[in-house]
């Protein structure tokens, strides 16, 4: 079997960025690329290591890379830690961002969209040519959820925590069974609401409050059980205790730094880390309230809850002020977008960008609306949910905003939210407020891997193939994308391409034998290579 035939580009980064497949789309490093790590099956100088920040690698358009309507392949080794301080990044993509053309394909991980960890090492393959479905698909209410609070992807799921404000009902978690069908997973404790949920080590968390809806302009709920615990999901409606933050009455974000969960307060000050069984240990604050919990380029970041400000926790206690996001009061969301840190604010409804060594830079308002909650990044682009008006926005850059949808349009209510995000089998997931929806959209065509990937080295193999999009993983087929028309995505363009880089932002770990094929991989060849170069 001659699993090279068809080959466009072949770098396998063993010490230089050149192309051996003869075409001569040799790359440039830039950024500090450095080749010292072990190659997956040993020998050679070392494989390419990507710090996550500024390194990468450009291959220049060439003639010889055409994809256009035609199958492609793509297959690297890949090598990440399983635990990080960063988002994994992208591995290979060639996409502009102003046509919204091109392919992208990488592992997301997703802190501070709102107050979840929506996504844990997802990898992703999505390709597109401007297309997007005319609006969203309402997927129902789980239960009697007047607010979804907190999604996330876990073991091949879609996790939904609620706030459920009538008199005798608490917040529940709820798995997606597809359709406008919801499993109930039980109530982990006796409030009203499951305000945020995580991955960590392999094992689903969510973290209960006693959400005040008086935020929102609605009615308290008259279930007044005080939350501020965390609780391990143990299969069917069974939730495993694991301990109180402090004094506090709520968990308004979880997330994973360091190999570690951390956890914060709204309604009180403090952030604090999980020592195991039911042990939380205080992390201090940084003189304010804090709420959002992002990870971004080796730094563990918190919005204020009382000042516009970001705030990096430094360790032991120890916190640096990252400067304010313009004259906002409040902070909901964390995304990295093209390697750089974005936060949504309140009450100027715009998203705000950190440039090293510079301000925070506006990106511009999302339409009229107040606020900006959670943000994703998805097949090339960042999406927005907003407030007042419950809908989701599109970054086309330069301050521009695409309006995609009004999520809530529940009549008589001050406010809308369209509150927190997941990327779901190839699609962006969102969650309302005061409806209780969850809707989903898909822009491109897309396919994910819903599973954790496991750290150390791993095959990942991406192909279009006739109409569908599929992935692999150490040469198994593990998911593929719904079918489409082929003449719909043209994906001729003349921009470069890059290696270990993309619309999130810079690759962090490892890459070996990278290849492009101008055609689709056979389940069988994708194996064959896979064993190949495991011999």
């Amino acid at each position: 079997m001659n699993v090279d035939a068809g080959l466009l580009g072949h770098w396998p980064l063993d010490g230089d960025c050149d192309d051996r497949s003869g075409n001569g789309s040799h790359g440039r490093s830039e950024g500090g690329l450095a080749f010292m790590e072990p190659l997956p099956l040993g020998g050679g100088p070392g494989a390419a290591l990507f710090n996550g920040r500024g390194a990468r690698i450009t291959v220049p358009y060439n003639e010889s890379l055409p994809l256009g309507t035609a199958d492609f392949s793509v297959a690297a080794w890949v090598n990440t830690n399983r635990i990080t301080s960063d988002v994994p990044g992208d591995i290979l993509s060639r996409y502009c961002p102003a046509t919204r053309r091109g392919f992208n394909f990488g592992i997301q991980s997703a802190a501070g969209v709102s107050s979840s960890q929506s996504n844990w090492r997802n990898v992703f393959f999505g390709i597109d040519d401007g297309n997007v479905e005319p609006a969203w698909t309402n997927h129902g209410r789980p239960g009697n959820a007047q607010y979804i609070m907190a999604l996330a992807v876990h073991e091949g799921a879609l996790y939904a925590g609620t706030y459920e404000g009538e008199a005798g009902e608490t917040g529940h978690v709820y798995r997606f069974a597809g359709g406008s069908e919801w499993e109930d997973c039980g109530a982990p404790a006796g409030c009203n609401a499951v305000s945020t949920l995580a991955e960590f080590n392999g094992d689903l968390y969510a973290a209960v409050s006693c959400y005040r809806a008086q935020g929102s302009s609605l009615p308290n709920s008259p279930n007044r059980v005080p939350g501020g615990s965390v609780y391990r999901y143990a299969g069917g409606t069974a939730w495993v205790d694991c301990g109180q933050l402090g004094d506090a009455e709520d968990v308004f974000g979880l997330a994973v730094y360091n190999g570690e969960l951390y956890g914060s307060a709204m309604y009180s000050r403090g952030m604090f880390r999980y020592a195991g069984g039911r042990t939380w240990l205080p992390c201090g604050d940084p003189g304010t309230r804090v709420a959002v919990l992002g990870v971004f380029q080796g730094g563990l970041y918190a919005t204020g809850y009382d000042v516009g400000g970001v705030f990096r926790y430094e360790g032991e206690r120890r916190w640096s002020f990252c400067g304010n996001a313009s004259d906002s009061t409040q902070l909901y969301s964390f995304a990295s977008y093209q390697g750089r840190l974005h936060t949504g604010v309140w009450p100027s409804g715009s998203v705000y960008r950190q440039d090293d060594g510079l301000p925070w830079l506006d990106c511009g308002r999302l339409g009229e609306e107040l606020e900006v909650m959670g943000m994703m990044v998805y097949n090339g682009k960042l999406y927005a949910g907003t407030l007042p008006a419950g809908s989701v926005y599109r970054y086309d850059g330069e301050g521009e905003w695409a309006h995609t949808g009004q999520l809530d349009t529940t009549p008589d209510v001050r406010y809308r939210r369209a509150w927190t995000m997941a990327v779901y089998k190839g699609r962006l997931f969102c969650g309302t407020l005061p409806s209780g929806n969850v809707l989903s959209l898909e822009a491109g065509r897309n396919v994910t891997h819903d599973h954790a990937l496991p750290g150390g080295w791993r095959h990942l193999a991406a192909v279009r193939a006739d109409g569908v999009l599929r992935l692999y993983v150490d040469g198994e087929l593990v998911a593929e994308s719904a079918p489409f028309n082929t003449a719909d995505y043209d994906l001729s363009m003349e921009e470069p391409l890059q290696i270990g880089n993309g619309q999130i932002g810079p690759f962090s770990g490892s890459l070996s034998d990278v290849r492009l094929y101008n055609r689709a991989l056979s389940d069988t060849q994708v194996a064959a290579i896979f064993e190949r170069q495991r011999m």
